[in-house]
């Protein structure tokens, strides 16, 4: 997986953008800063930036030689910061404007892998304002006739689990579709599966998409949300996953094929479920991974046998030389 252009990567220097306004900040910044770490301690130069009002000025005096936006949430997954980055002609890490819009909007994205054959939960998604016109108690009344419980209800634009909820009981539906339109003004109501929940992360370095070895999580108490998420002794991760071989292989294959169908680049993380037939369910993609202490892509990377500084460097030489 390291590049073979370990002396450029050394010559690099590499401007990170970390923050911004997204519920997700903080994430971004513990991310950014470990990306920092790595690449640091492989002997590139880099600079920590803030997407903001200063940033173009920033990218004209710091002159990098690459961007990586380390940038989780709208901010850094909707596409409109990687629009601006191509305008700068400055070579970034991660997706194109056009392929993030495809992954960071979920109901899309779902489509887009139905549509190639892979499975995904059965779902509808209803903006806020159709959800008050329609008359949200009538509307509500509906789902649960036509949709039977446990359901998930999420935003369709956001990350981290963050406003999603797992509603087991009728009442709780209505809470359920507050708290996902604090984050988005569109929902997803989706069917719940039960089974095992894993993240398989995927790497092109410009030579072909690759799947590393995916991580099985099970939450502690049951719900894999934002506190289980990045708070120690939360999860338990199992890496690679405790799947037969041939469920891991078409969980790595499934991982790979839907990278590509988005047009994503470099690196990806795609959330599935394993039912207790073995299907496989795609849940959705992840544009900008978390690279955290508790993140899954690293644990990945690690299980692959691999370090982090050469895989950071990589991913960064292959965005400088437009590939992958």
């Amino acid at each position: 997986m390291v590049s073979r252009d370990q002396g450029v990567s050394q010559k690099l220097v590499i401007q990170v953008l970390a923050g911004g306004i997204s519920h997700e900040r903080d994430i971004s910044l513990k991310s950014a800063r470990r990306v920092a770490d790595a690449l640091t301690e492989q002997g590139a130069t880099v600079i920590m930036r803030e997407p903001d009002a200063d940033l173009l000025g920033h990218i004209q005096t710091d002159r990098p030689d690459v961007i990586w936006p380390v940038l989780h949430g709208a901010s850094g997954e909707d596409g409109a910061l990687r629009d601006v980055l191509a305008l700068c002609g400055v070579p970034f890490v991660g997706a194109t404007a056009d392929a993030a819009r495809l992954a960071w909007d979920k109901p899309t994205a779902k489509t887009l892998v139905l549509l190639a054959g892979i499975q995904t939960p059965k779902s509808i998604t209803l903006p806020k304002t159709a959800f008050k016109e329609l008359n949200a108690e009538s509307v509500m009344g509906l789902i649960l006739e036509s949709m039977t419980l446990p359901l998930v209800v999420k935003p369709a634009r956001s990350g981290s689990a963050q406003g999603a909820t797992v509603v087991r009981e009728k009442r709780d539906l209505a809470q359920a579709m507050i708290d996902a339109y604090v984050y988005c003004d569109v929902a997803i109501i989706e069917k719940f599966i039960d089974g095992v929940e894993l993240a398989v992360s995927v790497i092109d370095l410009g030579e072909g998409a690759i799947a590393l070895p995916a991580v099985e999580i099970e939450a502690i108490n049951g719900d894999f949300g934002f506190e289980a998420r990045y708070h120690a002794g939360e999860t338990n991760y199992f890496v690679p996953a405790r799947l037969d071989a041939a469920v891991a292989d078409a969980a790595a294959a499934i991982a790979v094929q839907v990278h590509q169908l988005l047009g994503l680049r470099h690196m990806s993380r795609i959330d599935m479920i394993v039912d207790a037939d073995q299907n496989i369910w795609f849940l959705e993609a992840n544009v900008q991974p978390g690279l955290t202490d508790t993140s899954l892509l690293p644990m990945g990377i690690l299980a692959a046998g691999h370090s982090l500084g050469e895989t950071y460097h990589s991913i960064a030489v292959a965005a400088h030389k437009n590939r992958g």
